[in-house]
């Protein structure tokens, strides 16, 4: 299984042969309604699109996730595969092959990868976004992602899953809560799939934030800090923190998920 890591919460999985790219935020600034004065999100400098996409999958119809600029800058004939959400984002960009998956849904991409509908995180009073469940149809490798921390009891009949791409990292609004919940998400996550490596995701590395929301944002955690909490506690998961741009191949066994 082939990875990058392209900051925030956009990956390349390399999965059944198939280039699929994940919440994608490359190009443009990052803003939510128009309040650029109130929070932005900007790269250094507009990161390059990938050379070959065959997928795109999104989590959420947040910009964060469905980010607008950067999904205007692809190919609209790509097929994209989203929470209802960010499938309604994508149509209205002009997509031509877009999949809305619900919870508990399944979707086989050129029958190389399932992708299945899981309970994700909580956006608002009434909406549920996506997190997902993606296997390779041959090899059985298997790869789980979701953005915030957030995931239901039911998940632990996919274990086990290789591959967690989830925050370890706790962020907090005052009045508001958690809005990331990665410190004891990850655990939960670790003790369900028992996966064989952890890719910290949500965290940021060249991308920076300002607006007068950031300073009230509190975090907590990292992923050297988790990686101890696991080996405390006996797990073998590997917790790795891949670097912007650059591919990461993990190398997975077969048929071994790690013990406690």
């Amino acid at each position: 299984m082939d990875i990058t890591w392209f900051d925030s919460n956009s990956w390349l999985l390399g999965l059944g042969g198939q280039q699929i790219l994940v919440d994608p935020w490359l190009q443009g600034e990052l803003v939510f309604g128009s309040q650029a004065w109130l929070f932005k999100g900007e790269h250094p400098q507009p990161r390059p699109l990938p050379e070959r996409v065959d997928l795109i999958l999104l989590s959420q119809g947040l910009p964060d996730h469905a980010h607008p600029p950067t999904l205007k800058a692809l190919d609209r004939s790509i097929p994209v595969v989203g929470s209802p959400s960010a499938a309604k984002v994508a149509q209205q960009l002009g997509y031509t092959e877009v999949i809305a998956l619900s919870h508990g849904e399944t979707f086989t991409f050129r029958e190389r990868v399932t992708i299945k509908a899981v309970v994700g995180a909580p956006i608002g009073p009434t909406t549920v976004e996506n997190g997902y469940v993606l296997r390779d149809r041959q090899t059985g490798n298997s790869l789980f992602y979701e953005p915030h921390g957030f995931h239901a009891p039911e998940l632990k009949a996919e274990a086990p899953v290789d591959v967690l791409i989830t925050p370890v990292l706790d962020l907090a609004l005052p009045l508001v809560g958690p809005i990331i919940r990665g410190q004891r998400g990850a655990l939960e996550l670790v003790e369900w799939l028992r996966p064989q490596v952890l890719l910290p995701t949500a965290d940021a590395a060249e991308v920076r934030y300002s607006g007068p929301l950031v300073a009230l944002l509190k975090v907590l955690g990292s992923p050297e800090a988790f990686q101890t909490t696991l080996k405390a506690q006996g797990y073998s998961t590997r917790v790795v923190s891949p670097q912007v741009g650059q591919l990461l191949s993990l190398d997975l066994q077969a048929g071994s998920p790690p013990t406690r």
